[in-house]
């Protein structure tokens, strides 16, 4: 394991020098969201009788989708561009692959990385949504960890395919038709009841939907009695992706 923290510890020290550049796709965009979609059109929605779940605010409804959301685009993005550019355009990865530094622990480094990015962004917006007054109880702080899972969940899997890559043309339909409809249909933004039955069936199984409703349970304090198969089908998308980019990485790094 010693070989991922060099990982972790390689991949802070080159973000210590860049770290302004990613403030507002990671923090900034979300809180701006919350601001003016949650409060702004929120009040809107609120004076119109929308009805959601549990009689909350929109903005209380509204900000742990965010939450959920921001995890699976700095997921997306992290294990995305950066792989590529190491292992094709500027071969880190190769130089890595000449020292005593396993592919696993590569693998595990990078992972680890994206998790304590995670870590920042969820502690960050979680002192936003308590200066709103939307957490109803101290179980908000589990909300990190469950962003940590979510975003890992997107992460292997897509680390696994970005090792495979040799330009990024790709990226703009994964990020376009994949993702971006994930943060619409996912229940970020209304309860996927509202939606038709196929494409609420549809919503069910994709990772983002578990993701949101661990995170709104605990930042609402109604934790769903389904939250064991919410963490079950997260871990279960996370894991075989590990196995799967540890072999997509291996293959390229050892032709």
């Amino acid at each position: 394991m010693m070989g991922a923290v060099r990982i972790v510890q390689r991949n802070a020290l080159v973000y210590r020098r860049v770290w302004r550049g990613s403030l507002f796709s990671s923090f900034l965009q979300p809180s701006l969201f919350l601001m003016a979609i949650g409060l702004g059109l929120g009040g809107m929605v609120d004076a119109g009788g929308a009805g959601l779940p549990g009689g909350v605010r929109y903005a209380d409804f509204l900000a742990p989708g965010l939450l959920a959301a921001a995890a699976m685009q700095t997921a997306g993005f992290e294990s995305s561009y950066p792989v590529l550019g190491k292992m094709t355009w500027f071969r880190n990865y190769e130089a890595i692959a000449a020292t005593p530094i396993s592919v696993a622990d590569l693998v595990l480094g990078e992972l680890a990385w994206i998790g304590v990015r995670l870590t920042t962004i969820a502690g960050a917006f979680v002192l936003v949504m308590t200066a709103f007054g939307i957490p109803r109880s101290w179980r908000v702080l589990f909300a990190v960890p469950i962003v940590v899972l979510t975003g890992l969940a997107f992460a292997a899997p897509i680390m696994a395919y970005a090792a495979t890559r040799k330009s990024s043309a790709t990226f703009n339909v994964l990020f376009r038709f994949v993702l971006t409809p994930l943060f619409l249909f996912s229940g970020v933004f209304f309860p996927i009841d509202r939606l038709p039955d196929v494409l609420e069936r549809a919503a069910r199984w994709t990772p983002l939907f578990h993701g949101v409703e661990l995170v709104r349970g605990v930042t609402l304090d109604s934790v769903p009695a389904s939250w064991p198969i919410h963490v079950a089908f997260l871990t279960i998308l996370m894991l075989p992706g590990i196995r799967l980019a540890q072999g997509t990485f291996r293959r390229r790094l050892y032709p």
